[in-house]
């Protein structure tokens, strides 16, 4: 028995596309025309200006400049680069980013010079940094004997006891005087911190050497040299001692005694030790006498370098 065959069906057929259409063809740009033959010569065009370097604030104004660069960061996303990206496409949107980035850009430099000029104007012109005034040097009333009395602003000593100065001697020469306003026992010179102030008079041990009443300069308990007889100071007389880390020498009323000692090592302070009613003025500034050539009035550390 033969089984009849179905027909094949008819395919349906797909309608065709559109084809898709084309950009319109960019613009060429029209040469030049040539100059008439007759026509004179003409000077070839000027480079076009340079446009001015990029805003670089300085080492003062970097915070600044980076304060004004994180409050522009918006305009660099500004919303006209994405409006023209998507609407024009192309040479349209490439170029409407151009403008935004370049006016993001110039927004960062005027808020970045906005915020350096008034950060210079708070702190005075850039680079200024105030100075601290250094105090005067005096007798140290945290270095002392616990006999010793100090008056008229560090300046006078009286009591009995030791005391030393409020700088140390860092630099390469110093001078500094003392008056003699009372006899008694009395000694000038320089120390260490390690001396002990209560113990008179000094001179005993490695960390003074000073010259006493007598006119005897004493290091360790050890005489490094003496004044002449008739040269002893006397009530009235002003002292100088220069010191260069080596030597120290006396001065007797601005006159020089030639009676050199050395042997101290380490940082040393002035010091002047009194007792038996002695009172002695000390002057670490605005002296009696000229130092010699080449010495000077203490100076704090800061104010040497």
């Amino acid at each position: 028995m033969r089984i009849p065959q179905r027909p094949p069906r008819p395919r349906a057929r797909r309608p065709a596309r559109s084809p898709r259409p084309l950009p319109p063809p960019r613009p060429q740009p029209r040469p030049p025309p040539r100059p008439h033959p007759s026509a004179p010569p003409t000077a070839p065009p000027s480079p076009a200006p340079r446009a001015p370097p990029p805003f670089r604030p300085g080492l003062a104004c970097s915070a600044a400049s980076r304060r004004g660069a994180s409050l522009c960061r918006g305009a660099r996303r500004s919303p006209g680069r994405r409006r023209s990206a998507g609407a024009g496409g192309g040479a349209g949107g490439g170029a409407g980013s151009r403008r935004s980035e370049a006016a993001g850009r110039g927004l960062c430099a005027m808020a970045a010079s906005v915020f350096c000029c008034l950060r210079c104007c708070r702190d005075g012109g850039a680079g200024h940094i105030p100075l601290k005034e250094m105090p005067a040097v005096q007798l140290d009333t945290q270095h002392m004997g616990t006999d010793v009395v100090i008056v008229k602003n560090g300046r006078r000593i009286c009591g009995t006891g030791g005391c030393l100065a409020s700088a140390p001697l860092h630099q390469n020469k110093s001078y500094f005087e003392f008056k003699i306003q009372s006899t008694g026992i009395w000694g000038v010179g320089v120390a260490t911190q390690k001396v002990n102030l209560n113990q008179i008079p000094l001179g005993r041990d490695v960390h003074s050497l000073v010259m006493r009443n007598d006119g005897a300069l004493y290091h360790n308990n050890e005489e490094k040299n003496r004044l002449p007889a008739n040269s002893l100071p006397q009530e009235g007389d002003v002292v100088g001692i220069t010191y260069d880390h080596v030597e120290l020498n006396v001065y007797l009323n601005g006159k020089n005694m030639h009676c050199p000692a050395s042997g101290i090592r380490g940082t040393v302070y002035p010091v002047v030790y009194v007792d038996d009613s002695a009172i002695l003025d000390c002057q670490f500034s605005e002296f009696y006498h000229t130092p010699p050539p080449g010495f000077e009035k203490i100076l704090f550390e800061q104010q040497i370098f």
